[in-house]
């Protein structure tokens, strides 16, 4: 059985590396999606976000060590949120003790009157995201953190987002965790992420590497314009060529699928448009200092600290990812493609990112010695509220036709490379059955 996988990103691979007549298609010059490190000047970055490797799922953690072998390094996270120029622990529920005592007293209380009165039934089920931090956290977490970050990174005001992703995905806080932390016990939040694995050399991108020497056939510079049925089969176009499957996998964005489906139905076509996504503007740093912290990333909620939501610090990372005597920086923007963000050029956007950190005290712009920038188109899957309902309409189709999708925009899910990883090999399982 043939086997076209449209799509040569970390899922794409992990799925072909397991099957044995099969072709990757992949609209780039080189295999890796979003797993792609650049390496410039003896610096290595994740450009298109920082990625760390951990999961719950043992399956996931063993193929990480697996595939990385000696070339892996384990890290005990160190992470902050910045907030008024103070470094507040993450979880930020876990650090109330490091806001000033007014607002340590209102996030505690405010969080406290929340939890008692979902105990005691007073909480309407909430209809949106908003209205779910508000009922989990209370007003002080929510306002001074959760709220405003959310917005920032999404894009989207919080009422017009679902609540069908946040499980896993925003700690959920014991309520003994929080009056600890408020009263300066040390707590730790999110625990399965506490420890995480990276590549000792070669960024994230070592992992779709190590997988490409697994995979039968791949062909780079394809881009999927048009997919039909002859005969049973799939036939694969990018109008200078075609390719001919017995089964058709698609990583690529659902949109861009559909797009090239004929005689697709028009409220099929609607439902894929109206999927939402975050395009991501990243900004990559070389400093002239070591051990410029020993941070490995910072959040950034409050729209008057900068554009940006997120810096990582890859030379916390591995020792391996700078020069000696240096040190790095990955800024996270997120964006709207086309918007007033996604449009300014790399000058500019160097410009207020190393002006912002200046002001915060976290590096000084002359000691900045090295720069690149990176625009992602797809990063981040939007649940906005009418995202099921057009995700349900979609997957019904295209299973229908005999498609299977899978990975983070495959599936418009939001989902981190263990779950690619273990829904690939899930799919690879099925289709050798």
């Amino acid at each position: 059985m043939t086997v076209g996988v449209l799509g040569g990103g970390l899922t794409g691979l992990v799925l072909a590396s397991r099957l044995q007549d099969v072709e990757v298609l992949e609209k780039a010059d080189h295999l890796g999606g979003l797993c792609t490190s650049l390496k410039a000047e003896g610096f290595t970055f994740d450009q298109h976000g920082s990625h760390i490797l951990f999961s719950r799922n043992a399956q996931a953690m063993d193929f990480y060590k697996g595939l990385l072998r000696d070339n892996v390094v384990t890290r005990r996270r160190n992470t902050k949120v910045f907030y008024k120029g103070r470094f507040v622990k993450y979880p930020f529920e876990n650090g109330l003790s490091d806001l000033p005592l007014e607002e340590n007293y209102e996030c505690l209380v405010t969080f406290l009157e929340a939890h008692f009165a979902r105990l005691a039934g007073k909480t309407a089920k909430p209809t949106n995201f908003k209205e779910w931090m508000y009922g989990k956290f209370g007003k002080g977490i929510t306002e001074k953190y959760l709220l405003p970050y959310n917005e920032k990174i999404w894009k989207t005001p919080a009422e017009q987002m679902g609540i069908d992703w946040v499980e896993g995905r925003v700690p959920d806080p014991p309520l003994e965790d929080v009056v600890k932390a408020s009263l300066g016990i040390a707590t730790e939040g999110y625990t399965h992420q506490l420890h995480f694995l990276y590549p000792r050399a070669g960024g994230v991108q070592a992992l779709t590497d190590a997988l490409v020497p697994h995979v039968r056939r791949a062909t780079t510079n394809f881009t999927v314009s048009s997919l039909r049925k002859r005969g049973g089969k799939w036939v694969v176009s990018d109008r200078k060529e075609e390719r001919i499957y017995e089964r058709l996998v698609s990583t690529i964005p659902i949109p861009d699928l559909v797009r090239a489906l004929e005689d697709v139905p028009a409220e099929v076509r609607a439902a894929a448009d109206a999927l939402v996504h975050r395009s991501l503007y990243t900004v990559m740093l070389g400093v002239d200092l070591e051990g410029l912290n020993d941070l490995h990333w910072l959040y950034f909620p409050r729209p008057e600290e900068g554009l940006f939501n997120r810096a990582s610090f890859p030379a916390n990372y591995s020792d391996q990812v700078c020069p000696p005597g240096t040190s790095s920086v990955l800024v996270e923007t997120t964006c709207t493609f086309g918007d007033e963000v996604w449009s300014m050029t790399a000058e500019a956007m160097v410009e207020h990112v190393t002006a912002k950190l200046d002001e915060a005290g976290l590096l000084k712009r002359r000691e900045v010695t090295f720069t690149a920038t990176c625009r992602t188109r797809h990063a981040y899957v939007v649940f906005d509220l009418h995202h099921r309902r057009n995700l349900d309409l979609v997957n019904a189709y295209t299973a229908a036709q005999g498609i299977e999708s899978v990975g983070r925009f495959g599936q418009f899910d939001y989902i981190n490379t263990d779950q690619c990883i273990l829904r690939a090999l899930a799919l690879a399982e099925k289709l050798t059955a």
